[in-house]
């Protein structure tokens, strides 16, 4: 038996926490002494444990009353859970400290300013003059109808547009950014490409183990593929948008399902967004 010091000095949670706990029944000692004194054994601490991991989830104190009282209460699969979610709640710090650190370092700055004529004349112009021949060609036929003229009138367009502009500040982070990728030498994208396809079998190779230390390791080199293969600074957007197609997209998700196996999609979609605790 440990005395309610004992415990607080064991498990942190202050003597007056524990004298609450003890009035709204959550946490009853063990037993009291003669002169009134609260003891506790190993297995009222264990449930002071199983308390404090609900807390931690910002669980209010009537509900984890209502979950532990229970009679269908397992503590096994409790704690499985409560993991689940901490590590969740852990990766979603993880990438607000990641954006952090890409503010203090001068990106994702969030200070978007319309494109100027003359700057979007020369991210058109650098992608005429730099795209390979063949994917010009299809970009122009796909967009432009087999015009360069239209094509450039259909992405200037969209490059004034509101939306878009907010969608580039989503991705790089300020207009800067966003101009430096456009006019930068071209990627070596069919390296990048082959690298993605490559982490994208190893996931499908790993798809019944959720939440393992290999996923994260393939979904953190996933992450740096796109950010080198756009030249991003950061990669969450664009992966949580890819994860939410994935998930929305039916014909996408076939597609994507239809190179990698069966339920690939829905898979690396839960990766990604368990990596950065969504």
């Amino acid at each position: 038996m440990k005395t309610v010091k004992e415990v607080s000095e064991i498990t942190g949670v202050s003597i007056r926490t524990l004298r609450y706990y003890d009035e709204i029944g959550l946490l009853k000692p063990t037993q009291l002494t003669d002169a009134g004194y609260r003891l506790y054994d190993n297995e009222a601490i264990g449930r002071l444990q199983q308390i404090v991991f609900y807390r931690e989830l910002e669980i209010p104190l009537v509900d984890i009353k209502d979950i532990m009282e229970n009679p269908a209460y397992d503590r096994t699969c409790a704690l499985a859970a409560q993991r689940s979610l901490l590590e969740r709640k852990r990766n979603h710090l993880d990438g607000i400290i990641e954006l952090i650190t890409d503010v203090m370092e001068g990106a994702n700055t969030m200070s978007f300013e319309a494109f100027k004529e003359e700057e979007i004349d020369m991210m058109l112009d650098h992608i005429q003059e730099n795209m390979p021949r063949e994917e010009f060609e299809r970009l122009v036929e796909r967009y432009g109808d087999g015009s360069i003229e239209k094509w450039r009138e259909t992405f200037s367009g969209n490059l004034k547009n509101e939306k878009t502009g907010t969608e580039l500040m989503r991705l790089y982070g300020s207009k800067e950014k966003a101009l430096e990728s456009a006019t930068a030498q071209p990627a070596d994208m069919s390296r990048y490409q082959r690298e993605n396809d490559e982490i994208c079998r190893e996931l499908y190779m790993i798809k019944d183990s959720g939440g393992s230390e290999k996923e994260k390791q393939l979904i953190s080199r996933l992450a740096e593929c796109y950010k080198k293969m756009f030249r991003l600074d950061n990669a969450r957007a664009l992966l949580t948008e890819m994860a939410d197609g994935y998930l929305k997209d039916e014909k996408l998700r076939a597609a994507n399902d239809s190179v990698y196996g069966e339920g690939s999609s829905e898979y690396m979609a839960g990766a990604i967004l368990r990596y950065y605790g969504i």
